[in-house]
């Protein structure tokens, strides 16, 4: 098996590849990459980074992150984009990069229809939801989000927080767009055991919420990608029936701070976490 390295990515070839990259994993025209190499270059001129993974010549992830107001010491992650097993491997280099310079958070977004994305961000990484962002982006015209609403959560992880151990095998990893908050934290007992709260487009429970008004638990379609391909007008009433539950949530509070492996987001409000 060829081992994988993590390089930093500063020449044009380079870049113009890990543009290509991000081309193919959004499914854009390959002259109208999402992220331009000529971007990239700017960006990493103004002291941003370009993380990319390599297994032999074969490029299987990237990463792009830009730096915040310098008094914030945070960092943000544009882009990140990587095959099964690769996606840890491109956000820890993130970080070290960003520790290295000073920063202590990075954030990014992600959409929060995508579960795979979730429980890679909120229980491998360990990061936290911090914030709902409605059609973040406008339309989008790529071959993954075209026809939907662009809704984003936004992540924050604490770059110098312990590490914890991880192992999903390989099922769990970053894809379009992070040891262990294990299963028991995705609590599913306590959430069968709780009221429901909203309906899914698909007629079954969308969201419950516990008597004790800690925890809500709010659940995804397996597949978003696949259903806005098929049929994407349901998956618009999804993103709809979703944005109503979070969007209540986080206004009282709450926090996404986990993803089961079924698709339940758990939610906790910031002093019970």
């Amino acid at each position: 098996m060829t081992a994988v390295s993590i390089r930093t990515v500063h020449d044009v070839v380079g870049l113009d590849a890990v543009s290509a990259y991000f081309g193919e994993v959004w499914r854009t025209p390959r002259t109208a990459p999402p992220y331009p190499a000529e971007v990239l270059h700017s960006l990493v001129h103004s002291g941003g980074a370009v993380h990319a993974a390599h297994e032999g010549d074969r490029l299987t992830g990237a990463a792009v992150a830009v730096f915040g107001a310098p008094a914030v010491k945070e960092a943000y992650s544009l882009v990140a984009a990587a095959e099964p097993g690769r996606g840890q491997l491109v956000k820890e280099a993130q970080r070290a990069w960003a520790l290295g310079l000073g920063a202590r958070t990075m954030r990014w977004t992600f959409d929060p229809l995508v579960a795979r994305n979730a429980r890679f961000n909120l229980v491998k990484l360990g990061a936290t939801a911090t914030e709902y962002l409605v059609d973040f982006y406008g339309p989008m015209t790529d071959g993954v989000n075209s026809g939907d609403e662009s809704d984003r959560l936004t992540v924050t992880w604490e770059l110098a927080a312990p590490r914890r151990s991880y192992d999903d095998g390989g099922r769990s990893d970053l894809s379009y767009d992070g040891g262990d908050r294990s299963d028991l934290s995705d609590g599913s007992g306590d959430r069968e055991a709780a009221p429901a709260t909203h309906r899914a487009p698909d007629g079954a429970t969308l969201a419950r919420r516990d008597l004790a008004d800690r925890r809500i638990w709010c659940r995804v379609p397996d597949d978003v990608v696949k259903l806005r391909a098929a049929d994407p007008v349901l998956a618009l009433r999804w993103r709809r029936a979703v944005r109503e539950v979070f969007t209540e949530a986080f206004g009282q509070g709450f926090r996404a701070t986990g993803m089961s492996r079924d698709g339940w987001y758990t939610l906790t409000r910031e002093d019970t976490e």
